[in-house]
């Protein structure tokens, strides 16, 4: 007879979207013993995002145990047991991507089933996803674990002190397209002169901030500005290219009225819903999704230091909506001006402070 597990998974999003993880735990059907425990950070998601990540991590972490194994998968997510059970269909695109990982580790494994159960019964899950969500992942096997005896029992840790890391974010000095409020993408404008000055400019004022880190976009306006700033700090600049512009598609070098004019649909369209692409291009929701891997890898590498990110108006936005936890539409509520410095302080118990936005002191 085969043998039998349970797969308990969960996933949630402060924010949704927002910072998001999941948790997923294996459990022999016969005895209740858990044999593995999954959690980890997804980034910015939303809810049903990291509740699949959560299933993937279960059914891999059974598959790994026994790919003989007969498994019942219990969530409290409606939706993620109807879609994988086939009777409703994946629409979401990243949905999509996660529902078909699960399917083709669950055709590694025996039979696969999918149970709904109420949170309430979910617990020992939601609260792995909760982990995740504060910054502490978890992946044990129970045939990992040592046996411990009760006359060696050691008090626990004391807890991981709390990091900050302070990320200043700057956006590039202004070019032709500025003045004009032409859309600006993935071209390679130079900095105008006025641009120059205005890199100079943020040179001194970065001087008295203590910025340990340069990262900035590889765009030719980026590159510019923070190879300037760079220059009077005394550091090298590090180029990442999850935090380019987005592209603008056929949109790109067009006025708002000469875009409305030559696209009036599509521009409606993709100044309304973030999720909606530019003719051509990205939507707001493709730019977040990259951002949120440099904000990550930014976080990971220096944890505890002072960094200062050279970018452009829609990632900078987004890197202050997740500093907010608040959804990608603040991308459009938000005004920020050439050469401008917003601050972002990210503590790794999972607390985030926006300092400041959009401040032009140092221009004036």
């Amino acid at each position: 007879m085969a043998r039998r597990l349970v797969v308990e998974a969960d996933g949630g999003s402060r924010g949704n979207p927002g910072p998001a993880g999941y948790g997923a735990l294996v459990r022999d059907a016969e005895t209740g013993r858990v044999l593995a425990e999954r959690a980890a950070s997804v980034g910015r998601a939303t809810n049903n995002v990291a509740e699949y990540g959560g299933l993937v991590a279960g059914l891999q972490a059974a598959l790994d145990l026994d790919p003989t194994a007969s498994v019942e998968v219990r969530m409290d997510s409606k939706l993620v047991v109807e879609q994988m059970s086939g009777r409703w269909k994946v629409k979401h695109p990243d949905m999509q991507k996660l529902a078909l990982q699960a399917q083709q580790i669950a055709r590694q494994l025996g039979q696969v089933r999918y149970t709904w159960v109420p949170r309430a019964q979910n617990g020992a899950a939601d609260a792995l996803a909760n982990r995740a969500m504060d910054g502490r992942p978890v992946h044990r096997d129970a045939a990992a674990e040592p046996v411990v005896l009760e006359d060696d029992v050691q008090p626990a840790p004391e807890p991981a002190p709390v990091v900050t890391t302070v990320t200043h974010l700057l956006r590039h000095g202004q070019t032709e397209h500025t003045p004009e409020r032409r859309f600006s993408g993935r071209n390679d404008l130079p900095l105008s002169r006025t641009g120059r000055a205005e890199a100079e400019a943020a040179a001194h004022r970065m001087a008295g901030l203590g910025i340990d880190v340069v990262v900035a976009s590889p765009l030719r306006r980026t590159r510019e500005t923070a190879e300037t700033v760079a220059a009077v700090l005394g550091l090298p600049v590090e180029f990442d290219e999850d935090l380019v512009e987005l592209d603008f598609g056929d949109l790109e070098g067009l006025s708002a009225d000469e875009a409305r004019k030559e696209h009036p649909l599509a521009v409606r369209r993709f100044m309304t819903d973030v999720r909606v692409a530019a003719p051509g291009g990205e939507s707001v929701a493709d730019v977040s999704a990259r951002v949120a891997r440099a904000r990550q890898r930014i976080l990971t590498r220096y944890a505890g230091r002072t960094v200062l990110v050279v970018s452009h108006v829609t990632p900078i936005k987004l890197m202050l909506a997740a500093g907010l936890g608040a959804g990608d539409d603040v991308v459009h509520r938000v005004f920020l001006e050439a050469a401008s410095l917003c601050t972002v302080a990210w503590s790794s118990d999972g607390r985030t402070s926006v300092r400041l936005v959009n401040d032009t002191a140092h221009l004036r």
